[in-house]
């Protein structure tokens, strides 16, 4: 029997928000729209120059656990946060959420628990300095084989792999999960992280049972025209999905194809989309959907997540897939 619907493993990152306009994002030489690394001074000045702060746990995997948990899936976060007061708000945040933070806060050390701070624009894009701070310590120990050996479902962060700990880490869960009957499936996270580790992916998309990218992660991995990425992308992993900012989303599993519409609106937020398209997708695999099914569980949760302010959902999905007929 299996323990968990979806266990996650990535950075245990606190997210802090605020408002900025492109001209303010200029002129911090902040990369609009993209997830950047900052080193501890940046992270500190950054931090220090934003106006109204909006605090919460974030972490790419961990959003999109949070949606799973108000799907009311059975999940586990292993991720990695100091025993300081970002790391125990982190802690109690994930449990309030309904999902187990299977690593208490690590005491000692000089590495405080990660942050991003997320300036986000008037058009809704989201420029994200992340410090990683202690995440960038997880590494194989921080995975227990009760944890990852017990998912049906395992989703993994491809920025784990900027670290060589945290890519033992991710290899360690992948493996437990694979061997004991679960599926384990990443997503790509960004371009600039694909051409970091194009290697390692592309491996990866061939161990892996789904991976989870959009059209520039994909012509990043393959070097070439989404075309020709997703016919390679097809003949190389079980499941691949391919989402495009405001149009179909493509899902390829084998010889099946389906297209799923996505309907248009203006974001408030854009933070969050893939990270809740990704928890729709998952509830569907998880409760055994059709890929077409669950490909349109994605879209109507990235919908309801750039709605609204926040990297979480704020209505009852499941209420919102009733409405759309999906279940």
């Amino acid at each position: 029997m299996k323990r968990y619907h979806v266990v996650g493993i990535g950075n245990a990152i606190v997210d802090v928000f605020t408002q900025a306009d492109d001209r303010f994002i200029e002129m911090m030489g902040i990369e609009k729209g993209i997830m950047q690394l900052v080193e501890r001074d940046r992270g500190e000045m950054l931090y220090g120059a934003m106006a109204e702060r909006v605090q919460a746990p974030g972490g790419s995997v961990a959003n999109t656990l949070a949606g799973l948990g108000n799907l009311g899936l059975e999940t586990a976060f292993i991720g990695r946060v100091h025993d300081d007061a970002l790391g125990r708000f982190y802690a109690r945040s994930m449990a309030a959420n309904g999902t187990d933070f299977v690593n208490p806060p690590v005491p000692g050390g000089e590495l405080p628990t990660s942050r991003s701070m997320i300036f986000v624009s008037p058009d809704g894009e989201r420029s994200m300095n992340t410090y990683l701070g202690i995440s960038s310590e997880l590494g194989p120990d921080d995975v227990s084989d009760s944890v990852a050996g017990k998912a049906q479902f395992l989703f993994l962060e491809g920025y784990l792999y900027d670290k060589p700990k945290g890519k033992q880490a991710f290899e360690r869960a992948a493996r437990l999960c694979q061997q004991n009957g679960g599926k384990a499936g990443i997503a790509l996270s960004d371009p600039f992280c694909v051409d970091r580790h194009r290697s390692d992916f592309r491996r990866l998309v061939k161990d892996l049972d789904y991976v989870i990218g959009n059209e520039h992660e994909w012509c990043a991995l393959y070097q070439t025209d989404l075309s020709a990425a997703l016919e390679q992308a097809a003949a190389d992993a079980g499941v691949v999905v391919c989402t495009r900012s405001g149009q179909d989303v493509i899902l390829v599993q084998g010889d099946e194809e389906a297209i799923v519409p996505v309907r248009r609106i203006v974001p408030v937020d854009a933070t969050g989309a893939g990270d809740q398209f990704a928890a729709g997708f998952l509830y569907g695999l998880a409760t055994g959907q059709p890929l077409a099914t669950s490909g349109r569980m994605g879209c109507v949760a990235a919908a309801e997540v750039i709605s609204h302010f926040g990297a979480r959902p704020e209505t009852d999905l499941k209420a919102l897939f009733r409405r759309n007929g999906l279940i």
